[in-house]
């Protein structure tokens, strides 16, 4: 039986280049073996063996147990179909986002699926749909409706298949939807398949050994504290006040100074260095304040008389025990 721990990690392409960065934001970057291009590890979770795939065959290597862990996309995920043996922990990282929609030639008579249903009737063959995503494009056809039908299965630049002239129409993943409008194409109104992004899968067998959940734990209980520290400043400033109430009641009525639960309160221990006066005792104030809210928090302290305002961002904040932490403790493989 293997002993090791392994995870799945995308091999090239912007998904890659993410999945890096986001993992080193979470402090659980990836060291690459110098002598195995396709292997590394992760100084931060000893005994985790890092295995390069591409993102299609992560799922695979997850469902079939040959790696315990993997980060790819949630369309490649929900595509493949294997949620007997593969847990997603994890379903929004926060990078990868994009849609997988259904598109057609702008000169078609079709803004919604009720429409391509009725026109799909009037072609004397059946629609020709090219999809990277063959089980969820015949799913959510045939909830619509959309009959008869011939599927064919393709990569690459889907976006030209319809003036080659193999396909009729097309369903891809868009991002921005530009590339289709260069090709005279246009997104169904309400055909979107389903909205995506990367997350973090497991093997439900993987989950039962203690070893892997504890890894499982761990990496969940980074990746929720850099999140919720996403776009988070920590400022400390120097006030002066009467008493600890009084600086307390200052802050609080501010509108950006509210804190997480409220502002951390300390009074200062006075240099014997400088010259002491009598309008009142030093106080320390710290508080957390998100990014859109920086500017009117520092205005609003040095309102108040605060001096010294030190800003710095905030790499983590650790909840108590994050919601999908407990519900994997409560219940590892359901």
């Amino acid at each position: 039986m293997r002993t090791e721990i392994r995870i799945a990690l995308p091999s090239k392409g912007r998904l890659q280049l993410s999945t890096s960065e986001f993992l080193a934001a979470c402090g659980l970057g990836v060291k690459q073996s110098v002598t195995r291009s396709y292997v590394g590890s992760i100084p931060a979770l000893p005994g985790v063996t890092v295995i390069l795939q591409r993102p299609r065959d992560i799922v695979v290597s997850v469902a079939n147990g040959g790696v315990d862990f993997g980060i790819t996309g949630f369309d490649v995920v929900q595509e493949a179909n294997v949620n007997g043996a593969v847990r997603v922990i994890h379903d929004a990282l926060g990078f990868g986002r994009c849609r997988i929609v259904a598109a057609v030639p702008e000169s078609w008579p079709v803004k919604k699926m009720a429409d391509l249903a009725d026109f799909a009737r009037t072609l004397p063959h059946p629609l020709r749909v090219a999809s990277v995503f063959p089980h969820l494009t015949r799913e959510f056809l045939r909830s619509h409706g959309v009959n008869p039908i011939s599927l064919i299965e393709a990569e690459g630049s889907l976006e030209v298949v319809p003036e080659i002239g193999y396909a009729d129409m097309i369903v891809d993943v868009v991002e921005t939807g530009a590339t289709l409008a260069q090709n005279r194409l246009r997104a169904i109104e309400d055909g979107t398949i389903l909205k995506t992004q990367s997350c973090l899968i497991a093997n439900r067998e993987s989950l039962k050994r203690p070893e892997v959940m504890r890894v499982a734990e761990t990496v969940l209980e980074y990746i929720e504290a850099h999140l919720r520290a996403e776009d988070q400043f920590m400022i400390f400033a120097n006030v002066r006040g009467e008493s600890f109430e009084a600086v307390g009641h200052t802050v609080t009525t501010q509108t950006t100074l509210g804190g997480l639960q409220g502002p951390t309160i300390s009074r200062i221990y006075p240099n014997p260095a400088h010259v002491q006066d009598h309008a009142g005792e030093w106080f320390s104030v710290n508080i957390v304040v998100g990014r859109s809210g920086l500017t009117d928090a520092i205005q609003q302290m040095r309102g108040i008389g605060g001096s010294g305002v030190v800003v710095t961002p905030i790499t983590y904040i650790f909840e108590e025990q994050p919601d999908r932490v407990a519900q994997l403790r409560l219940d590892p493989a359901p």
